[in-house]
């Protein structure tokens, strides 16, 4: 198999766009959100027993949405193998099915896990996906109840949404810098909705795999009945989809500007005001906080996810 190919982006960047874009290419299969990887990471350090590895696979809910089922996966997996190779063998299974040589991923929260993935697989390429995260709030801060886990680091406002906005693209931006153009590949939203073929081509020949016009006809060939927040995909590409000069408040848009406007004038975005060169103290509070609610979430995950408990409460979903 081909390495894999991860699009990265914040939460509300466009990436499900991206992604049911690239998935219709012939050359890769990239299924929905998976939320899976860390948590098997973290369950599975060091060899894999393959028995245990199953198991915990038919207690996946995404497994169990992509219609993958253990023993789909069971003749790839070997105990004593490495955790990569073993959730690399879950996605080669969708490409198998989808009779395609290479498979890829979108989950916005591993924006949180750069360096996991980085060490799981060694070989990925990245496509990173950047909206004005202005626009990225005004759309996160409007998402449907139900649609997504509050932890405590939720975002609630303008300026909050600015710390996990400037946090993981700056994190993305580090991780390109430290594999090369040869493994990350940037894009902005705004590109890709005003010119989808040139941009959507420049991606499959960065990656690697056949790019045709038809990828971009997906209006009518994705479900989105039970996901009230993708409803856009039933539309083609569209500029001013969000607008944060005619529907952010101007406090709002200065507040995410205090904590992240040096950012946005880096990547070429407009500003109300110019850039400070250091954080003010409101700014740096926020930021602060915000890392300190990430922190404290992340430790109780990891701790939640490598005990015995787990797999009581995570009952099987699917039998192998």
């Amino acid at each position: 198999m081909t390495p894999p190919l991860f699009v990265l982006g914040v939460s509300r960047s466009g990436t499900t766009l991206l992604r049911v874009i690239l998935d219709r290419s012939s050359g890769i299969a990239i299924p929905d959100e998976s939320f899976f990887v860390p948590l098997l990471a973290r369950r599975h350090r060091g060899a894999v027993d393959a028995e245990q590895f199953l198991d915990d696979l038919s207690r996946i809910p995404a497994l169990a949405a992509w219609g993958i089922a253990p023993d789909d996966v069971s003749p790839r997996i070997r105990s004593g193998m490495g955790i990569g190779p073993a959730l690399a063998a879950v996605y080669e299974s969708v490409a198998a099915r989808e009779g395609k040589p290479r498979w890829g991923d979108k989950t916005p929260m591993y924006m949180r896990h750069l360096p996991l993935l980085e060490r799981l697989f060694p070989d990925a390429q990245y496509v990173h996906l950047i909206r004005d995260g202005r626009d990225a709030a005004l759309s996160f801060l409007r998402m449907p109840e139900g649609t997504f886990t509050r932890t405590w680091a939720h975002p609630e406002s303008a300026a909050e949404f600015a710390c996990l906005w400037r946090t993981e693209v700056v994190a993305a931006r580090e991780l390109g810098g430290h594999v090369g153009s040869s493994r990350y590949f940037e894009v902005r939203y705004e590109d890709l909705v005003a010119q989808p073929d040139s941009v959507v081509a420049s991606i499959c020949e960065f990656a690697g795999i056949p790019f045709d016009p038809g990828m971009l006809e997906y209006t009518g060939a994705v479900d989105v009945s039970e996901k009230p927040h993708q409803q856009r995909l039933l539309q083609p590409p569209t500029l001013g989809v969000r607008d944060w000069r005619s529907q952010m408040s101007g406090e709002d848009a200065r507040a995410f500007e205090r904590v992240a406007g040096q950012l946005l004038f880096d990547l070429g975005y407009q500003l109300i005001d110019p850039p400070a060169r250091e954080l003010s103290v409101r700014g740096a509070i926020a930021l602060a906080s915000y890392r300190a609610k990430l922190g404290a979430w992340n430790a109780v995950v990891l701790a939640t996810q490598r005990s015995p408990l787990w797999r009581r409460r995570h009952p099987p979903i699917v039998k192998h």
